[in-house]
C-alpha cells in the first residue's frame, strides 16, 4: 500500500466541462473540500472518494455528489483501489459546460482527473509506501522513564504519557509492529535487571 504525502493538482477540459482534481492526505480532506467549495461557488459537483486504514481495515466512502449514479465517485474510488493508495483522499471539482457527457463520458473524465494526479505524485516523489502501525500500553517505573523515552526515540516510536501513578506512569507507544516487538524485548530486560538490583 502506498500513501500521498502532499497535495497534488490536475486540470482537464472536456467538451467546455472543466474538470479540477486534488488528491491529497486524508487528515486534510474536510478542510479542502470546505475551502475548495468557498474558493469555486459556482462550480456544479464536488465529487470525492477516499481510503482510511482505521481498526486493521481499510474503509472506504465516495460521493457522486449529483451526478448520476455511479458515473463519479465510484470510478474515482476505482483508482484509488487499483493504485493500492490508502489514508488519502481524491476531489474532483466540475464547471458544467453545457454539454451532457453521458455516464461513459463522466467515468472517464472523473477517471482521468485522478489518474493524472496520481501520475504528477509519482513524478514528484510524493508517494510513499504505508506502514501499518500498531500501539501498546505499559507501565513504567519512575525509575526507568529516561530509558524508555531514550528507547522509544531511538525505535521511531511515539510515545504519550497516559495517567502517573503512585508506582509509575502508564504510557502509550505507536509505531512499527517491527520496532514495537524490539521495543517490548528490550523493556522486560530493563524490568527484569531493575528487579534484580
Amino acid at each position: 500500500m502506498k500513501k500521498i504525502v502532499q497535495e497534488v493538482y490536475s486540470s482537464n477540459e472536456i467538451k467546455k466541462s472543466i474538470f479540477l482534481g486534488f488528491l491529497l492526505p486524508y487528515t486534510n480532506f474536510v478542510t479542502k473540500m470546505q475551502k475548495l467549495k468557498d474558493e469555486h461557488p459556482k462550480a456544479v459537483h464536488f465529487v470525492y472518494a477516499y481510503r482510511i486504514y482505521e481498526d486493521g481495515k481499510v474503509v472506504e466512502r465516495f460521493s457522486d455528489d449529483g451526478e448520476p449514479k455511479g458515473s463519479s465517485g465510484m470510478p474515482v474510488l476505482n483508482v484509488l483501489r487499483g493504485r493500492d493508495l490508502v489514508d488519502c483522499a481524491a476531489i474532483v471539482v466540475r464547471y458544467f459546460g453545457g454539454t451532457l457527457l453521458g455516464v461513459g463520458g463522466l467515468v472517464r473524465a472523473y477517471t482521468q482527473s485522478v489518474v493524472d494526479c496520481i501520475k504528477e505524485a509519482e513524478k514528484s516523489l510524493l508517494l510513499d509506501e504505508f506502514l501499518l502501525e500498531e500501539s501498546c500500553e505499559i507501565c513504567c517505573q519512575y525509575t526507568l522513564l529516561g530509558k524508555v523515552e531514550y528507547l522509544a526515540k531511538k525505535l521511531a516510536l511515539r510515545m504519550e504519557k497516559k495517567t502517573f501513578e503512585a508506582d509509575g506512569v502508564v504510557i502509550v507507544l505507536m509505531g512499527e509492529r517491527k520496532g514495537l516487538d524490539i521495543f517490548r524485548q528490550e523493556f522486560s530486560t530493563m524490568q527484569f535487571n531493575l528487579k534484580g538490583e
